[in-house]
């Protein structure tokens, strides 16, 4: 399991157990920063906690499920943080395995999103245990789908999230994924 994922103009930084812990329980503690070569002035996960309110009881339990958890998305450019993505667990016992990002406002609409997404699917189709890479989006989140259609994933049906209501759901095989992307980039 790589700690930093690098895609042409991104770096994703696995957050350590502790720090995750930290940024959920005492968000504005400084430490989380210390020795690290960059910064977070939009304040993402700060602000909004986001998924950490799911993912830090997971932790709490096992701090192995950790290196499927969450990454900051840092811009290689300026070195500051501009979202997040995380999948939501471990490979489920189909193999099926969900992600979620967000993206600090003023930089969507510049291929990060497609770009993070990318770099995260392109490691976890080479896990063992993944078959399914599987992503949920409000039929209103235009962007969203946008891209995920974009990657050609397959509609499979909708389902009701707690937290964020109706969902649709897309299905792409780590199989067809490692066939359709997995070349392209090997040469890059």
């Amino acid at each position: 399991m790589p700690h930093v994922i690098q895609t042409e103009r991104l770096s994703l930084f696995l957050i350590e157990p502790a720090e995750l812990i930290a940024l959920y329980e005492d968000p504005t503690n400084e430490w989380i920063y210390d020795k690290k070569s960059f910064t977070n002035p939009y304040g993402v996960l700060v602000k909004n906690s986001g998924p950490l309110q799911w993912r830090v009881p997971q932790i709490k339990k096992d701090q192995n499920l950790n290196r499927w958890f969450v990454r900051w998305i840092v811009l290689k450019e300026t070195q500051e943080i501009i979202g997040s993505i995380s999948f939501h667990g471990k490979p489920n016992e189909e193999g099926m395995i969900e992600i979620g990002l967000g993206i600090e406002d003023q930089f969507q609409k510049k291929g990060y999103a497609t770009e993070a997404l990318l770099g995260m699917w392109l490691w976890v189709i080479g896990e063992p245990d993944v078959e399914i890479l599987r992503y949920t989006v409000s039929a209103t989140n235009g962007p969203s789908v946008a891209i995920i259609k974009k990657f050609g994933f397959t509609h499979i049906g909708q389902q009701m999230d707690e937290a964020d209501g109706p969902e649709e759901i897309y299905e792409m095989t780590a199989e067809v994924f490692r066939k359709k992307y997995f070349k392209d980039n090997e040469k890059s």
